[in-house]
């Protein structure tokens, strides 16, 4: 059955060339979504072009790209995404599982064996990464051996496989930068691991060859910047090398990721580093992204937001940094929860401040993010016996319309009185900073902010829920 859905597919592809399209202009990318969480897919090549493409009543999308620009693409679906090159004339197919969804990614159809390659080599990086744990506390040496060692078999793979036939030289460059510039993102983790906050001034220690491959570092090749490993190793660069102003005056004291200079400092390098503006302002928008979400001072924000605001050239970039910074500050311990309207489970529209009447943790949940919900609903189950004068209401985030949200509650048989959704999720994502799925806040009874910046299983939630309910 699958090899005829596959050759139906490939058929429609065809039939809807424009015979007047020059070779190389166009290309195609369709497939299967299994269990879908929503009717849609999206593709970009950058953030501010995005097209939807609409799946029928079969779960099965197709979508011709005219003037084509050969390069990596995203493709999203349900709150998860995943890479793809494209070049002129491909014509690739998706199926994929979301109960499941980069291990049951399959490509077939012209371009799918390089897309293959890509996700085979992007699963082995998921499990190889988990154990850089358990290698960043090895001495120096025997660490540089072990990634090396790794490095060079990757690129052993890859160069049995293009032997086997032809491939751009395109693919050869992102394939052969994606195992580089994973080792080299090791690298620069290194020291936090093996030093630790406390000894983090003894970076400096390392053997003085340890970073001789920056020299081969382009960091201002825009065909990379799709790449993974490639934006990881940027955000760890600078990471790194900013630990020179952290400690240029040799002082001893833990480090703190979040110190205002050396996040300063970071700002400073990258945009006296990096020249391509497309690449530039992406990383300056990580960096000023991840300290305000985690900043506890209105001031600092501001700092760092003043900082960023002067570097970047992004208008969109801007205003995005700049009401995420307004949003945070909103949520600060000791100011009241933000005006919203959610709805209940019978459809009424609710403001969320109304349904506040004691002690209140509010738990928000993606249903694209199945695991992860049902572990949360068990942990809000048994933190409501532990604490029973406090409150827990969940609210979905994502789904657009009720039917789906209802359909969720209902197979997983949970109680539906402390079950809401967002009326308008762009706007609660907006105004309550939700940068993940499980964002978890805590209102004492009056509707005041305790904790915005949480989670179910964080080894804080016991502390502050005794907190919120005692404040007074």
């Amino acid at each position: 059955m699958r090899l005829i859905l596959l050759s139906i597919l490939t058929c429609l592809l065809f039939i809807g060339c424009d015979s007047k399209t020059e070779i190389g202009d166009t290309a195609y990318f369709g497939g299967e979504i299994v269990n879908p969480n929503n009717n849609y897919v999206t593709i970009y090549n950058n953030e501010s072009e995005r097209d939807t493409i609409l799946l029928d009543n079969r779960n099965r999308f197709i979508y011709k790209i005219d003037d084509l620009k050969a390069g990596l693409y995203h493709f999203t679906h349900g709150g998860e995404y995943q890479t793809l090159l494209i070049e002129p004339n491909d014509s690739i197919l998706i199926r994929l599982n979301t109960n499941d969804f980069d291990e049951s990614l399959v490509y077939t159809g012209p371009g799918s064996k390089k897309n293959n390659y890509f996700i085979k080599a992007f699963l082995n990086d998921e499990v190889a990464n988990k154990e850089f744990s358990k290698l960043q506390h090895l001495e120096p040496e025997v660490f540089e051996k072990h990634i090396y060692s790794a490095k060079q078999q990757k690129l052993d793979y890859l160069d049995r496989f293009v032997a086997e036939q032809e491939f751009s030289l395109l693919f050869k460059k992102i394939a052969e930068a994606s195992i580089n510039y994973n080792y080299y993102t090791h690298k620069e983790k290194y020291p936090f691991g093996y030093f630790g906050n406390n000894k983090l001034i003894h970076y400096k220690d390392l053997p003085e060859e340890f970073y001789d491959y920056r020299e081969n570092v382009d960091f201002n090749d825009v065909s990379l910047s799709g790449v993974y490993s490639y934006n990881k190793f940027m955000d760890w660069y600078f990471h790194n090398t900013a630990l020179n102003k952290y400690y240029h005056d040799g002082n001893h004291h833990k480090f703190n990721r979040q110190a205002l200079d050396y996040n300063l400092e970071k700002l400073r390098l990258i945009d006296s580093v990096i020249d391509n503006v497309t690449i530039k302002d992406y990383v300056l928008k990580h960096a000023t992204k991840v300290f305000v979400y985690n900043s506890s001072s209105a001031e600092q924000s501001q700092s760092m937001l003043d900082s960023y605001l002067e570097k970047s050239s992004n208008e969109i970039d801007k205003t995005y940094i700049n009401n995420l910074a307004k949003s945070i500050i909103n949520l600060y311990p000791g100011n009241p929860l933000p005006n919203i309207d959610i709805l209940d489970f019978n459809s009424n529209v609710i403001n969320l401040k109304d349904v506040i009447k004691a002690p209140t943790a509010i738990y928000c949940w993606s249903s694209n993010f199945k695991y992860s919900y049902r572990n949360n609903h068990y942990m809000m189950k048994n933190l409501k016996v532990k604490y029973p004068d406090m409150d827990f209401i969940a609210i979905n985030i994502n789904d657009m319309n009720t039917y789906a949200w209802k359909k969720t509650l209902n197979i997983l048989k949970y109680p539906t009185e402390n079950e809401y959704m967002f009326k308008n999720p762009n706007e609660a994502i907006q105004k309550f900073a939700i940068a993940n799925s499980q964002k978890v806040l805590i209102v004492d009874k009056n509707g005041y902010i305790v904790e915005s910046n949480t989670d179910l299983f964080s080894h804080h939630i016991d502390h502050l829920i005794k907190t919120a309910i005692a404040s007074k």
